[in-house]
């Protein structure tokens, strides 16, 4: 009778199963569709937006004086670098796994959207310069050309976030360009309320003290998308992943004495990897694949995991814990470091 291998050394014997399953493919029946089969036109054609609206507000911010307007261009015309940094690493992410990259090039959006951070940050701190040495320095604006040229970015911003917005939601890349495109479109409306403002009171002071708003603005985008972004690239457990349930949960699936060593990761930022050490009684390795298959499509279907690791073993390994010793620190003689628990793991993710 073939067994599966009884293991007592933690990560060295029992039956690894990488079999799994990815999010563009059909499973159990529900189909789970690649968002990145559209992201890359819809990019593109953002990117050409982007290139005609700030070049329009600019000459329209030095022919009104407006400020606001100007710094309205800067945000647009950082975005388009920022589109254009969100193509090309969505066409590097196309590029399958090889040998030296064994997860493919997918990270290379979560990269991407850190230099987005980069630039806008760098923006900002442009905008909020020029707003505080106007703020100084008054100057008359002329109120209705403002609004104007404004609206087109209103309109611009606007259609270039629906198109990105189908794709947000899986994709950290796009949801980069997509805050970039919608922040647009909000401080391109305040920009358009600034010019009827001044159109019939001269309150010149305001125009300045919007372009500050607009950069707080746009620095409290920056730090949504950095949290993901290093959350992403220090393997941190994805957010909304409680491990300690899915352990309680698998450890109630019959056929299950135990489950150890638990990882969750982000592969990118539409994909969560998993693995685990799976106690099982001693039998045939059929009804391990058997018991495999079940437990993946679980994991899929409650947990959104599509890229689950199984290790089994017949007998619990090191100190059958929920973290691993290894991810704990601890040392190669023996000596165990420090590990937070899963509740102030819980607690340090909030902060």
């Amino acid at each position: 009778m073939e067994h599966a291998h009884e293991s007592s050394v933690c990560c060295s014997h029992g039956h690894e199963d990488h079999n799994h399953n990815h999010t563009h493919t059909s499973f159990g029946g529900h189909n789970h569709t690649d968002v990145r089969d559209t992201s890359g036109p819809r990019l593109l054609m953002t990117l050409g937006l982007n290139l005609v609206i700030p070049v329009v507000q600019v000459i329209g911010g030095i022919q009104t004086n407006s400020m606001a307007l100007i710094s309205d261009a800067t945000h647009n015309f950082s975005d388009f670098i920022a589109v254009l940094i969100a193509y090309i690493a969505n066409r590097i992410g196309r590029k399958g796994a090889s040998e030296s990259n064994t997860f493919g090039y997918r990270r290379a959006e979560v990269l991407a959207a850190s230099i987005n951070v980069a630039l806008l940050v760098g923006a900002a701190a442009f905008i909020v310069y020029e707003a505080v040495h106007r703020l100084h320095h008054p100057e008359a604006v002329s109120g209705r050309l403002v609004a104007l040229i404004a609206g087109v970015g209103v309109l611009g911003n606007g259609f270039s976030a629906l198109l990105l917005h189908r794709d947000a939601g899986h994709n950290l890349n796009v949801r980069g360009a997509f805050l970039h495109m919608l922040g647009d479109l909000l401080t391109s409306v305040v920009v358009v309320l600034n010019g009827i403002v001044l159109t019939f009171k001269p309150w010149y002071w305001l125009d300045p003290a919007l372009s500050v708003l607009i950069a707080l603005f746009i620095l409290k985008n920056c730090w949504t998308i950095l949290k993901e972004a290093t959350c992403i690239l220090m393997n941190a457990t994805p957010t909304g992943l409680d491990i300690s349930r899915i352990k309680s949960f698998l450890e109630q699936t019959p056929g299950i004495s135990g489950v150890h060593y638990l990882h969750a990761w982000n592969v990118c930022s539409s994909s969560v990897a998993f693995s685990c050490h799976v106690v099982v009684p001693d039998q045939r390795l059929s009804k391990v694949d058997a018991l495999s298959k079940k437990i993946r499509d679980q994991l899929l279907h409650r947990f959104g995991i599509d890229h689950p690791i199984l290790q089994f073993e017949t007998e619990p390994c090191g100190q059958g814990s929920l973290l691993c010793e290894i991810s704990c620190g601890t040392a190669g003689n023996g000596a165990q470091g420090s590990c937070a628990s899963p509740q102030e793991s819980a607690k340090n993710r909030k902060l």
